[in-house]
This record gives C-alpha cells, structure tokens and sequence, in this order.
C-alpha cells in the first residue's frame, strides 16, 4: 500500500509590495505528486497572471504584478 503524500514544509506567509512577483512553496514527501494550487474555490492554472513550478518534492506558485486581492 503506497504511503499518502504529506507537506514535508507547509507555506508560509509572504508579503511582496504591490506590483513585484510573490513566490510561494511548499515541499512534499514524494517527487512529482500531483498538487493544485487554489484561491478559495478556484484552481489557479498557469497563466500571465501565475506560475506553476515544480522539480521533485519543492513545488512553487509565482504570482506575477501582485495585487491586494491576490491576498
């Protein structure tokens, strides 16, 4: 039986200036698990606006030109 994937860091609370980038990560157990990053109900998708990286266990959201309702 596989072992569930945990948050071996969970995120911590980031604050950037109106209009700079704001980077937020997190890091897993396993390498490559499926994550979704979400705003309330929404699943952000990469798009001008977000970024979505990930490289093994370290998964990372780039929110470009942040805005106050990004909060």
């Amino acid at each position: 039986q596989a072992l569930p994937v945990l948050f071996k860091h969970w995120l911590k609370n980031e604050e950037v200036e109106e209009g700079r980038t704001a980077v937020l990560q997190c890091e897993l157990t396993k390498p490559n698990a499926p994550v979704e990053w979400r705003k309330g109900d929404t699943v952000l998708q990469t798009s001008d606006k977000y970024e979505i990286r990930q490289e093994g266990t370290l998964v990372e959201l780039f929110i470009y030109d942040a805005e106050a309702q990004d909060a």
